[in-house]
């Protein structure tokens, strides 16, 4: 399956998750996994946010992003990944004057069977 992030309508998202700022993301949503692509614009942030259920990759593709992973601060750039596994909390800040860009898979690890 090929996932065209083209394709796929982006939105402008101001304070994600209570956090603060502009979120431009592009998504993929079945029900089974989220994925995103999206660019965090400078000075945003995301608001502090557990993951019950799911748990969350981050790959930076550009830029530089400070994470605040269980109350330790973490900073992750261009070619690394942050990890929020299930029963933890995180959340993502762009401290600088570029834009972040990265993908964010958030694969649903408690899917209810079809019926």
């Amino acid at each position: 399956m090929v996932i065209d992030f083209d394709n796929i309508k982006e939105d402008c998202i101001q304070g994600f998750k209570g956090g603060r700022g502009e979120l431009l993301t592009r998504n993929y949503v079945d029900g089974k996994c989220k994925i995103m692509m999206s660019c965090l614009r400078p000075g945003a942030s995301s608001g502090l946010h557990g993951h019950e259920g799911n748990s969350e990759i981050v790959y930076i593709i550009s830029g530089t992003a400070t994470f605040n992973y269980d109350g330790i601060t973490e900073t992750v750039g261009q070619g690394q990944v942050h990890y929020c596994p299930e029963g933890h909390s995180h959340y993502m800040e762009n401290n600088t004057d570029t834009d972040l860009h990265y993908l964010a898979i958030v694969p649903e690890h408690h899917v209810k069977p079809e019926v």
